[in-house]
């Protein structure tokens, strides 16, 4: 017979070994890793691997159990697996929604490794990743892809299952991996006009951490995405849609009041950590994420990854496509913050790459938007036009440089175009804005609008209305991106090719088409 007492120890024993049991006797009800995996932030001797166990997808916990889970992971020299670089184990935790972001170092530069997770015999699929070449180092090319906007509604991601094709040292994605907003049910034009409904958001607008972790799940089980991940490590930076549409800092253009609305903003930046490839620096610490960082790849390029959101001073004007105000002109205001602009300045004043980068969210070139004959200039405030003296202040640190690429997303388009201090001064640095995946879907821009901004922004070299993504292939004295471009988004099979490429000369900030 077994006391009472007894009875409840060993209940007790069996919680506390539940782990254990969990990788021995295979107790998942579903297969944990539905989410797959992905690696993120190379340096020249490792890279982060991640993965997120979830029976679950829609469940806020994931379906898991209220305890820790040890997962092991692996790292090849060989895609054929058949040398263990490294392995070991770590666990996840349900403070992080059973993430796992495992921070690798050691590992030789400039060479491809592949790497999995397992518990017990539940084993994810193969991923690649790279690491990079060491800083200083001759380096004769380097090729990356950038990507971002990839509304789950307005479309299918075919355009990442062609990027996952593509040979690439890594992958920047600039932001608004998720949307944030409820189920449309119904989609239609700008005009009223009906639209092609392809898919529907599961659960309501995303305010707490369950809402969030439950869109990152259905985005992520998106199999073209997680191709994607597989491919190659990615750098990842947020926008607004991983929080809310249009949030700046302490603001939100739904939320008047700052104290719940920091809620929603932490609750926000912890579900973006578990679901990207971030390092422990990265974890949000108080609601807030350190997300601007800097990497030198061999001697040809530093990277310099900005933050245009949480440290920007709330929207001028009305806060959308507005005519300009006082506000605009304002001297106080910011879009990355003191502390953020040093550091650029800094990195910028170093001056010993063939090439800088600035991988950044929001559109510099301060496009005139009116697509009628109106007499009212029209800006875009939700960019670095409704900051114009921290505009200036960003392009005068460009000056005498001669070799920065500034890439932007957000604006659902493909732009390129060349960044001078004023209108008729000569060029700083050249502008190339990477269209969405699927943000706007099949496209919106009518061609006479496209030809009227065109005209009205003689700085404005090239733009397109079509879903996809961009290559950089960076050489000694030539960056060329190519702006590559799907058919369709609305229904499977979308093509992709060549819109366009821009050519860009060291020492010469201009737009070369082709």
């Amino acid at each position: 017979m077994i006391s009472r007492r007894e009875l409840l120890a060993g209940a007790g024993a069996s919680l506390i070994a539940a782990p254990a049991i969990l990788r021995a006797q295979q107790l998942f009800t579903a297969f944990p890793f539905r989410l797959g995996i992905a690696s993120g932030d190379p340096s020249s001797d490792g890279f982060v691997i991640w993965t997120r166990l979830c029976l679950d997808p829609f469940d806020e916990h994931g379906g898991m159990p209220t305890g820790p889970v040890e997962v092991d992971w692996f790292v090849y020299d060989d895609e054929g697996m058949r040398r263990t670089v490294q392995s070991g184990k770590v666990q996840a935790w349900p403070e992080l929604g059973h993430s796992v972001h495992v921070e690798l170092a050691g590992l030789e530069p400039d060479r491809p490794y592949w790497y999995r997770f397992a518990v017990g015999r539940e084993k994810t699929q193969l991923g690649r990743s790279r690491t990079l070449p060491l800083p200083g180092k001759p380096l004769a090319r380097l090729r990356f892809g950038v990507a971002g906007c990839q509304h789950y509604e307005d479309g299918l991601f075919t355009a990442y299952a062609h990027l996952a094709e593509e040979d690439v040292a890594f992958i920047w994605h600039y932001g608004d991996y998720i949307y944030e907003d409820r189920a449309r049910q119904v989609n239609y034009e700008r005009n009223g006009s009906p639209r092609i409904h392809v898919r529907d958001h599961v659960g309501t607008e995303c305010y707490t951490i369950g809402d969030y972790r439950r869109r990152y799940a259905q985005y992520k089980m998106d199999p073209d995405l997680q191709a994607a991940h597989r491919a190659a490590a990615w750098f990842t930076t947020f926008d607004d849609h991983e929080v809310v549409d249009n949030w700046t800092s302490t603001v939100s253009p739904y939320q008047p009041n700052p104290e719940l609305f920091a809620i929603r903003r932490a609750a926000a930046m912890q579900a973006y950590y578990e679901h990207m490839p971030l390092r422990r620096a990265q974890m949000p610490d108080g609601g807030a994420m350190r997300l601007y960082r800097r990497t030198a790849i061999g001697d040809l390029l530093d990277a310099h990854f900005l933050d245009t959101r949480q440290y920007r001073s709330p929207l001028p004007c009305k806060g959308g496509f507005d005519p300009i105000c006082p506000g605009i002109a304002d001297a106080q205001t910011t879009v990355l913050g003191a502390p953020q602009e040093r550091w650029l300045a800094d990195g910028l004043r170093a001056r010993d790459q063939r090439w800088n980068l600035i991988a950044q969210q929001v559109l510099v070139m301060p496009l005139e938007r009116r697509d009628d004959d109106g007499s009212e200039q029209i800006r875009n405030v939700d960019s670095w036009a409704g900051y114009e003296v921290a505009r200036q202040r960003l392009l005068d640190g460009f000056a005498g440089l001669g070799n920065v690429v500034v890439m932007t997303g957000d604006e659902h388009q493909n732009f390129a175009g060349e960044l001078r201090r004023a209108r008729h001064d000569e060029a700083v640095a050249v502008e190339l804005v990477t269209t969405s995946i699927t943000s706007g879907g099949n496209g919106w821009v009518k061609p006479e609008t496209a030809a009227r901004i065109r005209a009205n922004n003689p700085f404005l070299r090239y733009s397109s209305d079509r879903r996809g993504y961009a290559l950089c292939e960076v050489g000694r004295d030539q960056w060329r991106t190519l702006f590559r471009g799907i058919d369709q988004v609305t229904r499977p099979g979308g093509t992709v090719s060549t819109l366009q490429t821009a050519t860009i000369e060291r020492g010469r900030p201009a737009l070369n088409l082709s």
